[in-house]
């Protein structure tokens, strides 16, 4: 959905990348049914995709990694290392905000330049057994991670 957001909003070409195969076949449906020719679809897991393939290859990159919490643990900062590697420009990504102090001192040990554009609520429906809730409301950053060397400027004219 953020590739078709990102799309709507002016981008000319956006790459989703998704490893559930629900979730892949569903975008898939929906960039036909709006009939947009430049959003892609990759179902793999970004977390093993080759270094080369795709590094540096956009300006900007949108990601909802998993939180890093209990089972996933710093899982968000992987994704958000991947994301790092595929921009040239700036990583957009929602990270909870009881992370705030932990996502910022990361980003100087990865040389980006963090900032939280906008804290959000979000509803997380229950994924796992061990969720004791079907839904829960939380926190949540939406940040903006500044490349070094970069212009600032993600969005073309």
């Amino acid at each position: 959905m953020l590739s078709i957001g990102a799309f709507l909003l002016g981008a000319t070409h956006t790459v989703g990348f998704e490893i559930d195969p629900d979730a892949s076949s569903i975008f898939v449906e929906n960039v036909k049914e709006m009939e947009i020719p430049s959003v892609d679809c990759v179902h793999c897991d970004v977390l093993r995709l080759p270094e080369t393939r795709f590094s540096k290859a956009f300006d900007t990159v949108m990601m909802n990694p998993p939180f890093g919490t209990k089972k996933n643990a710093g899982m968000d900062m992987k994704f958000l290392q991947v994301g790092i590697s595929l921009a040239t420009t700036a990583v957009y990504s929602l990270h909870k905000t009881s992370t705030r102090d932990f996502v910022r001192k990361s980003a100087a040990q990865l040389q980006v330049e963090p900032k939280v554009v906008a804290q959000l609520r979000y509803n997380l429906d229950s994924a796992y057994k061990f969720h004791k809730k079907k839904s829960v409301d939380i926190d949540v950053d939406f940040w903006r991670f500044q490349l070094p060397n970069s212009t600032g400027d993600s969005v073309r004219e």
